[in-house]
């Protein structure tokens, strides 16, 4: 089991090159993120962007044009259009996102004629989140992209966390609804979803995963405090992956970790043909970086490389 985002990189070192698309790769962080991913061996790497703006920022940051192939298209949204056609048509495998607006982003992934939706699929955002209070990665949705997700697109949202859990190699993770409490409250429409959640997992209609809920965030993550409550659900306080009842929520749980907590992250959009990589305009190199290693691992997988 992957514990550490510095072991994933290692999981994926060695693997075949994956082929990344950067849309308006123009910001510092995002160059030297995709200049470290290549420079270890993960990905080959395409910026589409402002030709003129991209050199000087690699330039002034020490990074070496060999490190990429750079097409010039200085209009932002058609440089994005370009990079979601060249993963749409197999010329690159991971889209990432560089220095364009997260709903332009969007919109271009879900463009029911040249995005990378399949029909009837939902477009999930998944974090993986090292936090150095926690000995475990978590898997925590949904932290930018559906803003009050219903019961069945939680559903959605946590096989998709369940996948990415299974990436990293925890064989039945153990998810959990979260919610203010334990006990189910008509007032509270998240502590409905959370029970129906755990009720789906019983009869086998979600697979792969021990599921609870609903729970507060305290019983997830701190056997202490499960105990005090006497919470006798499996594995309390050891919780892999977190689905949160709305994008407040997991938000703010994921930023506190990030700023107060020191925490370092992974996060892609998930639903699409392609990983995504969705990452905050405050987001480190660091986190872009692992973000990229995230994407190659699940492309890897998919292919039956690891």
């Amino acid at each position: 089991m992957i514990k550490k985002l510095a072991d994933l990189i290692l999981k994926v070192k060695g693997s075949p090159k994956k082929r990344l698309v950067v849309a308006c790769g123009e910001d510092p962080h995002t160059i030297e993120a995709v200049a470290q991913a290549q420079g270890e061996g993960l990905v080959e790497v395409i910026i589409i962007g402002n030709k003129k703006k991209i050199e000087k920022v690699a330039s002034e940051h020490g990074v070496s044009s060999v490190f990429y192939k750079l097409i010039d298209e200085p209009e932002p949204k058609k440089a994005l259009a370009m990079a979601v056609k060249m993963v749409r048509e197999g010329e690159g495998e991971i889209l990432m996102k560089g220095l364009v607006t997260t709903p332009d982003y969007m919109r271009a992934i879900l463009n029911k004629e040249s995005g990378l939706v399949p029909p009837g699929g939902l477009l999930s955002h998944v974090t993986v989140i090292e936090a150095p209070a926690y000995p475990k990665l978590m898997v925590v949705s949904d932290v930018a992209v559906l803003v009050l997700p219903d019961l069945e697109q939680k559903v959605k949202m946590l096989g998709y966390a369940i996948e990415v859990a299974q990436a990293l190699g925890v064989e039945s993770p153990k998810a959990y609804l979260i919610s203010s409490a334990e006990t189910v409250s008509l007032k509270v429409p998240s502590t409905i979803d959370g029970a129906l959640i755990k009720v789906m997992a019983e009869r086998g209609q979600i697979k792969g995963a021990k599921v609870e809920g609903p729970v507060g965030i305290d019983i997830a993550i701190s056997k202490e405090s499960a105990a005090i409550k006497g919470f006798k659900g499996e594995g309390a306080g050891e919780a892999d992956i977190l689905i949160f009842p709305n994008i407040e929520a997991a938000n703010i749980f994921y930023k506190t970790c990030t700023i107060i907590g020191g925490a370092n992250l992974a996060a892609i959009v998930t639903g699409a043909t392609a990983p995504c990589i969705l990452t905050s305009r405050g987001d480190s190199d660091k986190s872009k970086f692992y973000s990229i290693g995230l994407a190659a691992l699940l492309v890897g997988l998919r292919q039956g490389q690891h």
